[in-house]
């Protein structure tokens, strides 16, 4: 059994460690900070780091590869399009790779980078998304287009409800105040909102989500809904023809927001 640790970093940044119990080794997931993982590794001094996987570029997410990979000689795998460092392994849409003996799928998820991958694990149903899909949000379109990040998302909604997501920020309250905003009839949103600002008083991440909340509470992948469309119709002062533009004046909303 593979156990899931989220490592804090930075002020909001989640660094996912995976623990293989069986022949204690981890593999981690965009460490943007060396320091959280090798304090993690020197609290467990018999257990080894074998990978490293890698989203995207941005140095939250890759700022301490070069260093874990000199100290301990883990496997680097990221985005074949993107300049990731110390990179041992070029993914692509559609490759396959053995972590800790899982098997994970590679997704490319353009939109907040052009090159952006996932990783999900079927049989367990886990997905690595970095900065694609947030609980209750979902990324800044740094590189991509709407439509881009738009098609990316409806690619990770129609994976089975049971998904977990781990994403790489905890900014879930603050995601759910612009869900509240979009739609402030969804009982859904206003008590997954409690639920949230409670853990959080508390000292609780509020991650994984599932991909089940996500479509019921993230305005991002509701953008067909009725009621979301409304709301940006009347935002806006006409109505939007597809669900792409609707997604497009959600984003620019939530960029103002």
């Amino acid at each position: 059994m593979i156990k899931i640790e989220a490592l804090s970093a930075f002020s909001d940044n989640y660094i996912w460690l995976l623990q293989d119990a069986q022949h204690k080794r981890v593999a981690v997931i965009d460490p943007g900070d060396a320091a959280p993982v090798q304090a993690w590794l020197r609290k467990h001094g018999d257990w080894t780091l074998s990978d490293i996987l890698i989203t995207h570029h941005h140095n939250d997410h890759v700022g301490g590869v070069e260093q874990l990979r000199h100290d301990t000689g883990a496997r680097v795998y990221g985005p074949a399009t993107e300049k990731i460092p110390g990179r041992d392994q070029a993914l692509v849409d559609g490759d396959r790779i053995d972590v800790l003996g899982l098997a994970l799928q590679v997704f490319e998820v353009p939109g907040h980078t052009l090159g952006h991958i996932a990783f999900y694990q079927p049989d367990q149903h886990w997905l690595f998304c970095g900065d694609t899909l947030f609980a209750a949000g979902c990324g800044r379109l740094f590189e991509g287009t709407p439509l881009q990040m738009h098609q990316s998302l409806q690619r990770l909604a129609a994976l089975p409800d049971d998904t977990l997501i781990y994403c790489a920020h905890e900014y879930t309250l603050s995601n759910l105040r612009f869900a509240k905003a979009v739609e402030p009839g969804n009982a859904d949103i206003a008590r997954r909102f409690e639920q949230v600002e409670a853990w959080r008083r508390g000292g609780q991440i509020s991650l994984p989500s599932s991909l089940k909340l996500e479509r019921a509470t993230n305005p991002f992948l509701r953008a067909a809904e009725t009621s979301v469309k409304e709301m940006i119709a009347s935002r806006e002062g006409r109505t939007l023809a597809s669900e792409g533009e609707v997604f497009a004046a959600l984003r620019a909303w939530k960029d103002r927001f």
